[in-house]
Formats: structure tokens, C-alpha cells, sequence
């Protein structure tokens, strides 16, 4: 007789108190708090601290960045940068990365080549 995996259990329990099953992450990333990834989690502290002590300004987490507008039925392009602040450079956009995907790579190239936005990658 086969026993049922962990998994196969968790998705009985679910469809029986009808919610979905736990999902498995798609890049093998760890929720952190409300962050994405440990990664990411960490670099908002640092980012955080340092816009505590005045080094950095406007720090905003998660914003949306249209790359192409749409038109019609044709949705636009955006990207979602992890971090954008203000600092003597000036305007910085920072993405916390673990795995490059293709996706993000066009659309950083896009963000380059259409708006002059440099992403910066930790």
C-alpha cells in the first residue's frame, strides 16, 4: 500500500475547508515578513537606516515603472522596482536580485534604452 506525501495531504486538507494549497515558491525564494525574499528584507533595513540618518530621501518601496504605454487591448509594459530614493547622485532604482530571469532582463534593457532609468542590482 503507497503512502501520501506531505504534499498530497496538504492539498486533501485544502480542497476539503475549501482554500487553495499552499503554493510552492516559484524561484525557491522565502517569504520575509512582507518582502519577497530574505535578500530583499535585508536590503530595506539597510536602506531604511540610512534614510533614518539622512544619507537617502524618498525611499519608496514596490513602485510600478511603465517602460511602453498600451494601447487598446493592449496592456502596457511596467516594470516593479523593488526601491527607488534620492541621494547626491540623485534618482537611484535598486532591485534586490537572486535569479535573473528573462523578463527582467528585457525589461531592464528597457528601462535603459527608453527612459535612461540604470537599475542597480544587489
Amino acid at each position: 500500500m503507497r503512502r501520501e506525501t506531505a504534499k498530497e495531504r496538504e492539498q486533501w486538507t485544502a480542497h476539503i475547508e475549501g482554500r487553495s494549497p499552499a503554493k510552492e515558491p516559484k524561484y525557491r525564494s522565502i517569504r520575509w515578513g512582507k518582502y519577497a525574499s530574505k535578500r530583499e528584507a535585508e536590503t530595506a533595513t539597510k536602506l531604511h537606516a540610512l534614510e533614518a540618518c539622512g544619507e537617502i530621501h524618498d525611499l519608496r518601496e514596490q513602485v510600478p515603472i511603465v517602460l511602453v504605454d498600451g494601447r487598446g487591448k493592449i496592456k502596457p509594459i511596467i516594470y516593479v522596482a523593488d526601491f527607488t530614493f534620492h541621494d547626491k547622485g540623485g534618482y537611484r532604482v535598486m532591485d534586490a536580485k537572486g535569479y535573473r530571469t528573462p523578463v527582467y532582463s528585457l525589461k531592464k534593457r528597457l528601462a535603459a534604452l527608453l527612459l535612461n532609468i540604470y537599475i542597480e542590482e544587489v
